[in-house]
């Protein structure tokens, strides 16, 4: 089946928990900004794609505690919820069409990032649908958050 990534906007990190701990029954992020994918992991295969559009080093990325720091967890590690950086948010959301679509060209030929080879044309479109989550998370004033499904 997989590992599902949800990616979201909260307003904050108690924000975040409640969108995936939930007491009415729905599933994890229901009712915020979300896109939920396959495969693209916060902290692993996204740190190039950071690194590449924040002009950070991957070093710098990975020291921010921000980047995939433990917000919470649901359950017996059924379900984790991470924080991704302000500056990656605020690069997405900036970032024009045309630079992601190069950025996915290089990030897809990262070298030990994917299992598998990576498509650059998908990698794009997620990274286009991601920057338009981070572009709405700024004008809300809200963080970005990814909750992952083993």
């Amino acid at each position: 089946m997989g590992v599902l990534y949800g990616y979201f906007a909260a307003a904050d990190d108690d924000d975040a928990v409640r969108a995936v701990v939930r007491d009415d029954g729905e599933p994890s992020g229901t009712g915020y900004d979300q896109l939920v994918i396959k495969g693209i992991d916060p902290v692993v295969e996204l740190t190039p794609a950071e690194a590449l559009m924040t002009g950070r080093s991957a070093a710098d990325v990975r020291s921010d505690p921000r980047h995939g720091g433990l917000i919470g967890i649901l359950g017996d590690c059924e379900l984790v919820v991470v924080s991704l950086t302000d500056a990656f948010r605020d690069a997405l959301a900036t970032c024009e069409a045309t630079s992601l679509r190069d950025i996915a060209s290089s990030w897809s030929s990262t070298e030990g990032v994917f299992y598998y080879p990576a498509d650059p044309e998908n990698l794009a479109s997620f990274l286009e649908q991601l920057s338009g989550l981070a572009g709405r998370a700024v004008t809300r004033d809200a963080r970005l958050y990814c909750w992952i499904c083993p």
